[in-house]
């Protein structure tokens, strides 16, 4: 099997350390929770233990974070900037103009986890505004459909790789 670029996350060195370091640290706090489930069981009617609904939820989401956390760091690029040709790709910050807009609008084409921390917005390749944009080039005017049902037409103006 292999992975469409789309579902490739690209991060920067730094989102990748601080990513690892979350999901070792949640690896690392396993035996805790499974500590607290131990011990809100020995207390006896499970039915009416708050305790231990509460931390039987606390591990089910640690793990789905820790499977979520493994996936995108297995299929991370790391550093990698993608390269400087003008082509709309994820890592690339786009600047764009909407048909019927004096202004354009500057963001980062990316996963959520890598634009959490910028001042940039940040859509997802797989936004509809997100797929429309994939692969075009600057100058380059696509449309996508928004949530009214109506047809937005969007012209890429500038893409220059993310510098975080």
């Amino acid at each position: 099997m292999t992975v469409s670029d789309t579902q490739v996350t690209w991060l920067t060195q730094e989102a990748y350390d601080r990513l690892k370091h979350e999901l070792d640290q949640l690896i690392e706090n396993r035996p805790v929770i499974a500590a607290k489930i131990n011990d809100s069981r020995e207390e006896g009617d499970l039915k009416e233990n708050g305790g231990y609904h509460a931390a039987r939820e606390e591990q089910g989401q640690a793990e789905a974070r820790i499977r979520h956390l493994q996936e995108l760091l297995r299929a991370a690029k790391v550093g990698e900037a993608p390269p400087n040709d003008g082509i709309a790709e994820p890592g690339m910050v786009l600047t764009v103009r909407y048909e019927g807009d004096d202004e354009d609008e500057t963001f980062l084409l990316a996963t959520r986890e890598e634009g959490a921390e910028g001042e940039l917005d940040v859509y997802s390749p797989e936004s509809p505004l997100g797929k429309a944009l994939l692969g075009a080039k600057e100058g380059e005017t696509r449309e996508y459909d928004l949530p009214n049902g109506k047809t937005q037409q969007v012209k890429l103006v500038k893409a220059v790789p993310y510098t975080g």
